[in-house]
């Protein structure tokens, strides 16, 4: 039976662009006063399809209730008589649900549901997929209750609850759903099995998910991807190559997503040659086009430190978007080319290019940025201008540039402001404190943190910890230590305990600090030994001094830090002879010290210097005035203070080069 109904409907409420659809045997017109009424005759598939263009396009407002109106006055086209209208009539009710939910209207559509004539599993999953997505997870999982008491649920209602199980909190509600399965026999479907492996990778449960995997029957191209982009997720990024390879040695082959996948996992473990044969792979399949292929490749090479390579594949490909600009000008910056980054940036702006907040959020994490304070407001300019400031990852990145140029004032005000805020904004404004030794200010809003039930992470404690070690505070610093572990479940890494290693030898406690290491639950590493060898250092302890360097020279050979830092304690107490060993061996284990550099910014440009620096334009010029300046400071009762002079010959040298390590 075609059935077939007649529909009224102001013709100003219906887009003209929907005319296509209508399939009118006959049109009926007349005139009134106030509008005009057409009269179309339309199938139930005309009707659903109008329904879900109606949905997609955003027209609900005018055209949704209309329709409703006119599917509840036409009772004989949709109630069951017979069952070819029920299931006709059924397709046009859950059209009209999921036009409901889709548009974001849970109440009017659970209201729907419960007075709808006719009702399927679709319907109930309909309701169900509208509460979890708007986050209405008590009545999602009344309303799954419901469907398991009924026996209404199918494997679609298990995909559906696994898909919003994403963060570690609901782990349980994916073993729950993974039982359940299990129970219905629903367990051995390909797309309840793919569900779960990606729910459990996204709960953090990296074991149940490798585990389902092993245990499937079936395997299609979306299970092996959603398991090896579950691995590089969890940063297990050896295993995600080594399943990527034994995939391809089977008969599924892999796709664009999994071949992204392998290169998140080259990026993330460095593994360039891997990556490089995975670029060649791509070549014969030709998949290398692809933007988003195109933009992993990138970020790969970049993050592997062959930025000539990402630059290549920048300059050959033939369309350009905003994130491919944002992969290269960070690659440009993480290799160490941050002024051609900047250019990039700039670059950009003038060619018109379309900047978007995640690009500006890039360029305020180049640390170039960081060290010139007139670049960082046009960038915040730029920010206002373009009307980012509601961005939180922007405002974050301004939070870290003011406070790393030395302003802490807009740092602040920065964070202030900010309508919206994450735990990277928290932790940011608490590094900014600390970074400028204003630990009450710190602690002040550690505990803003907790009042306003903020999560603090370890990076949160490991500022904390820094500002303590800088004021001397030990008491409060332990008592942090022992919070961050019993209070709130995080586990000390090595940086948290080198900071108390800091802590305590600041203070002289250089013997306390050698048994704090020795009690440690991990095997310390070259971050504990030089924290101990550097208050050795600034204290003149040689006996410990020697302990503490003899360990740095096991676990970091290569370091340049235990030669200069004993040098420092030789120097301190004068023993020349044994200093000058020290630089001896250095120089014969081929170990060379990093070059400091001070840089100072005039007039937006950054004027950058090394010791004994004669590259300077206005060297001449600065030698002549540090030359006046000498006999000044010391009138004025300066002496140059040993432990930190690296080639001092005697007290009567006017002129000495220091090297701070």
């Amino acid at each position: 039976m075609n059935s077939r109904w007649v529909i009224q409907k102001l013709t100003s409420h219906i887009p003209s662009c929907l005319s296509t659809i209508f399939s009118p045997s006959k049109t009926l017109t007349r005139e009134t006063p106030s509008y005009q009424v057409s009269t179309f005759l339309l199938t139930h598939v005309d009707i659903s399809l109008l329904l879900s263009i109606c949905g997609r396009e955003g027209w609900f407002p005018h055209l949704g209730p209309c329709l409703h109106a006119s599917i509840v006055k036409n009772p004989e086209f949709f109630e069951p008589v017979d069952a070819d209208i029920h299931r006709n009539a059924l397709v046009v009710w859950n059209s009209l649900l999921a036009l409901y939910v889709r548009r974001g209207k849970l109440v009017d559509a659970l209201k729907l549901f419960d007075e709808m004539p006719m009702i399927d599993s679709i319907s109930q999953n309909t309701l169900f997929s509208g509460f979890l997505k708007n986050r209405e997870i008590e009545s999602g999982f009344i309303l799954l209750k419901r469907m398991v008491r009924s026996g209404g649920f199918d494997q679609a209602t298990l995909t559906i609850v696994l898909s919003v199980c994403d963060i570690p909190e609901l782990c349980l509600v994916t073993k729950m759903i993974h039982g359940l399965a299990i129970l219905s026999g629903y367990d051995k479907e390909i797309s309840v099995g793919n569900a779960l492996i990606t729910s459990y990778f996204h709960c953090r449960c990296s074991v149940s998910g490798r585990r389902v995997f092993d245990e499937v029957v079936q395997r299609n191209v979306i299970t092996w991807t959603a398991v090896i982009s579950g691995l590089i997720q969890n940063e297990l990024h050896e295993d995600g190559l080594r399943l990527f390879s034994l995939m391809r040695g089977g008969l599924v082959h892999p796709n664009s997503v999994t071949y992204l996948s392998a290169l998140a996992a080259c990026s993330g473990s460095q593994r360039i040659m891997e990556g490089q044969q995975i670029h060649a792979l791509l070549w014969k399949f030709g998949f290398e086009s692809e933007l988003c292929i195109e933009s992993a490749l990138m970020d790969m090479y970049s993050k592997c430190g062959s930025i000539e390579d990402a630059w290549k594949i920048f300059e050959s490909t033939e369309e350009i978007d905003e994130v491919s600009m944002t992969v290269i000008l960070v690659g440009l910056a993480q290799n160490g080319s941050e002024e051609e980054a900047i250019h990039f940036f700039i670059r950009m702006l003038q060619a018109g290019v379309e900047i978007d907040a995640s690009v500006v959020s890039a360029v305020l994490g180049v640390s170039f940025v960081d060290n010139s304070l007139g670049l960082g407001k046009q960038l915040h300019s730029l920010v206002v201008k373009r009307r980012f400031s509601g961005n939180t990852f922007v405002n974050n990145g301004l939070i870290n540039m003011y406070s790393k140029c030395g302003d802490l004032t807009d740092s602040l005000s920065v964070f202030r402001r900010m309508s919206k805020r994450n735990y990277v904004s928290w932790n940011s404004m608490v590094a900014a404190f600390a970074r400028h030794g204003d630990v009450l200010a710190a602690l002040k809003l550690y505990e803003e943190m907790m009042t306003q039930d903020v999560k603090p992470t370890d990076v949160t404690f490991l500022s904390l910890l820094h500002a303590c070690s800088h004021v001397g505070l030990i008491d409060k610093g332990r008592e942090l230590l022992n919070m961050m572990r019993d209070v709130h479940g995080i586990e000390p890494r090595t940086q948290h305990y080198a900071c108390i290693v800091d802590m305590l030898g600041r203070a002289g406690l250089l013997k306390e600090a050698k048994s704090f290491i020795d009690s440690l639950p991990l095997k310390p590493d070259c971050l504990i030994w030089q924290a101990l060898l550097g208050a050795c250092s600034f204290h003149g302890d040689t006996e410990i001094g020697k302990y503490a360097a003899e360990q740095l020279f096991q676990t970091a050979p290569d370091s340049s830090a235990a030669h200069v830092l004993m040098a420092n304690i030789y120097s301190s107490r004068g023993q020349w002879k044994e200093r000058a060993k020290t630089i001896k061996r250095m120089k014969a284990m081929g170990v060379t010290k990093e070059t400091g550099i001070s840089w100072i910014e005039i007039e937006n440009k950054i004027h950058s210097f090394v010791v004994e620096d004669k590259l300077h334009p206005q060297a001449e010029a600065i030698y002549d005035a540090l030359s006046g300046l000498y006999p000044v400071v010391v009138d004025e009762g300066y002496r140059p203070e040993k432990k930190i002079v690296l080639n001092y010959t005697g007290e009567d040298q006017k002129g000495v080069a220091v090297s701070v390590p």
